[in-house]
This record gives structure tokens, sequence and C-alpha cells, in this order.
């Protein structure tokens, strides 16, 4: 697993944008730091292009939002985000519970 942990080593515009992933993928719930932290550790990179503009943008929308959708207790109001947020769902469910030591 790569650990997504925002670096101190020289500055990259890839590690740049991998650690303003990690903390905007950092919320202000616990429930969704267990989530979204892990997705972007373990899986982020396996996902393709289109999905990974989706979770950028996924990642703009509201705590509120975002814990109602991962929950499965509504769709997505954006359609075209549902495709990522069942990725997330599916990390969780499916994924090594490992993931969640570093939180």
């Amino acid at each position: 697993m790569t650990n997504v942990t925002p670096s101190s080593c020289t500055s990259t515009p890839e590690t740049t944008e991998r650690n303003r992933l990690y903390w905007q993928s950092r919320r202000g719930m616990w429930e969704l730091d267990l989530l979204l932290v892990p997705f972007l550790d373990g899986r982020f990179n396996q996902i393709s292009e289109q999905l990974q503009n989706d979770y950028k943008r996924l990642l703009k929308e509201e705590d509120q939002d975002l814990f109602v959708w991962l929950m499965r207790r509504e769709p997505t109001k954006d359609a075209s985000l549902q495709a990522i947020v069942q990725e997330i769902i599916d990390n969780a469910e499916h994924g090594n519970l490992d993931q969640y030591k570093g939180l």
C-alpha cells in the first residue's frame, strides 16, 4: 500500500497534487475519513483518469452530502458521480482492514 501521508521531501507537481488530495480526503466526519483516505491510499492510482477526476469533483461536495451518498441513503445529486461513490463503497466493503490502521 502506498503511503499518502503528506511528504516533507522534495516537492514535485505529483507529490503536491497527492498531498492536496490527501488533505481534501480528510474530512470533518470520522466516518468519511474511514472511507476516503483508504480509498485514496489503496485504489486511487488503479482507477481510470475519468474516475480520478470524478473523485476530485466529489471532494468538493459537502460532508453531509458525502455521508448520505456513501452510506447509501440517497443517490448522488450528480449522476456522473455515482460511479466513483460506488468505487469508494466497494473499496470499503472488500478492502483489507489494515487500510484503516493509519487513520
